[in-house]
């Protein structure tokens, strides 16, 4: 069965479920996880007005400390159900590709995650990075969907 789980989160509340989802597969398989967030690199060109107001610099400290909260959260909730964790963060323009990327480098034999189940226009417009990640895995992706 599966002995390391790679559970990707962006911080969203969907992303916490899949979070709360993956370390109870992973407590009751004796696995182990490693989560993982991809940080995209600054916004040489925005939509909004909000990513203009930080610099390089202040983009990649304040987007580095939200991942690391995320990720001191998650390992908590994974110490306190027993299992065994590690925390990944890197920066990477496509988020899609780096889950892959670090489900191979460390060695993941499942990929656990959420979908936000976008459907229609919003799915062209916005993208999947889960149907992504299901079309460029080569090791099976459990998707969890909004309860």
């Amino acid at each position: 069965m599966y002995r390391h789980l790679l559970i990707p989160t962006d911080g969203s509340e969907l992303s916490a479920y899949a979070i709360d989802q993956g370390l109870e597969l992973a407590s009751r398989l004796g696995a182990r996880v490693t989560f993982f967030t991809t940080i995209e690199p600054f916004p040489v060109i925005a939509m909004a007005a909000d990513p203009l107001m930080y610099t390089r610099d202040d983009y990649r400290r304040e987007t580095s400390e939200a991942a690391q909260r995320h990720h001191a959260d998650a390992v908590a909730r994974a110490q306190a159900l027993g299992v065994d964790s590690r925390s990944v963060i890197v920066e990477h323009g496509h988020p899609d590709e780096a889950i892959v990327e670090a489900a191979a480098q460390h060695g993941c034999d499942l990929i656990a995650m959420a979908s936000h189940g976008r459907r229609g226009m919003q799915a062209v417009l916005l993208g999947s990075v889960t149907l992504k990640v299901l079309t460029r895995a080569a090791l099976p992706v459990l998707v969890y969907r909004r309860p």
